[in-house]
């Protein structure tokens, strides 16, 4: 029988480090990742010999590109892996990382997120595996991405009458949040006027609804109480990990779609093994790389019911501030969505949320929160974090 991460030792977020999400500069993905890894280690106060194993979530450096990075913290011999999952790396990453010291093989663990283009090929950058499995699919070159979100979209939008202007809520929401972010890769407030006359992408979504890829990078220290005793750490600092889900593609009902499903598959799952409902969250990261979605996916999640999710908006539900705090980094939208460090960026969003040290985006006496995200594949992974103290 499989178990559950809330059956074994705790897990403990003691460090988060961030390197700015932002469009491609002559910034290096090693001078990114070390930036965000020695803003953790700072945060948690543990030295770099006291890591015992790092795991490496890229999308678009290709082979081994941790080791470039780490060589400069000192050569330990602590064991490193790479992952690639899609948007979802990063939480995949901080996935392992939490088995890893749930376990009990590891007391203190990094997790760390960085990316960048790396090609000046275009079609080699963002090349997807599967393309590469010799089988043609009808519409390869048509059904993109941001055209996908696009019906979606539509669709939405004619079955509970809503209008584009309810949708592009979201997204002025999240530049809102973006712009109080130091970290976020739009950090300018937009008005609704600017949010729907930018440029048309696909259906109704303007870039402005539409998420950023550029670079960046994220990490987190995770830890144990056995480790955190042991190197003096301040147990009423650290943010519990009191759950993680995953799933992978299931066959799905005629309706949103396949990562709606996953959504609240994998949503429910992380709630009740950390015992809480959708109702007791105080903040929310979401996947957010359209606006559609955050509307889809806080419906999934339980947060309201199907249909409801834009008047909840409206009325301010989800703003900081409100019932919960949707997105209060700025989401994919705002924050940016670099892939490999955008999961773990969500934990360094929540950690700081739950620690009350967000400043002007803080939730009001936030205590619980939620990290999701949705990946190619499709795969789907979500952390239920809580504060200690």
């Amino acid at each position: 029988m499989s178990k559950r991460l809330n059956e074994m030792r705790p897990v403990y977020v003691v460090g988060i480090g961030l390197h700015r999400y932002q469009r491609l500069s002559d910034t290096s993905y090693v001078a990114l990742g070390l930036t965000a890894i020695r803003a953790a280690l700072e945060d948690s106060g543990i030295p770099w010999t006291s890591v015992e194993a790092s795991y490496i979530s890229t999308a678009r450096l290709g082979m081994a590109s941790g080791r470039a990075m780490l060589c400069h913290l000192g050569a330990t011999g602590a064991p490193l892996v790479h992952l690639e999952n899609a948007s979802a790396s990063g939480s995949a990453a901080v996935r392992q990382a939490c088995i890893e010291i749930a376990g009990g093989f590891s007391d203190i663990v990094l997790a760390v997120g960085v990316d960048k283009p790396v090609s000046d090929s275009k079609s080699e950058e963002t090349a997807i595996g599967y393309t590469k499995a010799g089988i043609e699919t009808l519409a390869e070159d048509a059904v993109l991405p941001f055209t996908r979100y696009a019906i979606l979209a539509n669709e939405y939008i004619n079955k509970y009458g809503i209008g584009t202007e309810d949708m592009a809520r979201v997204a002025l929401k999240n530049h809102h949040n973006g712009a109080l972010n130091p970290f976020a890769h739009r950090q300018a407030e937009r008005t609704m006027s600017e949010v729907l006359s930018g440029k048309s992408v696909a259906g109704s979504f303007t870039t402005l609804q539409c998420c950023p890829v550029g670079e960046g990078a994220a990490a987190v220290i995770l830890a144990s109480e056995e480790g955190m005793r042991r190197l003096g750490l301040d147990l009423q600092r650290a943010v519990l990990v009191a759950s993680s889900a995953a799933t992978s593609e299931i066959v799905s009902p005629q309706g949103p779609g396949g990562d709606v499903s996953l959504t609240e598959l994998t949503t429910r799952m992380a709630l009740r093994d950390a015992g809480v409902s959708a109702d007791a969250l105080d903040v929310i990261e979401v996947h957010d790389a359209f606006s559609i979605e955050e509307l889809q996916y806080v419906e999934a999640m339980g947060l309201c019911g199907p249909g409801e999710a834009a008047r909840e908006l409206k009325a301010g539900a989800f703003d900081i501030g409100g019932r919960c705090a949707v997105s209060p980094s700025g989401g994919l939208i705002a924050m940016g969505h670099p892939l490999g460090p955008t999961g773990i960026g969500q934990i360094a969003e929540l950690t700081r949320q739950l620690r009350g040290e967000a400043g002007l985006r803080q939730q009001p006496g936030a205590k619980l929160g939620l990290a999701h995200m949705v990946g190619l594949g499709a795969v789907c992974y979500a952390h239920v974090l809580q504060a200690v103290n």
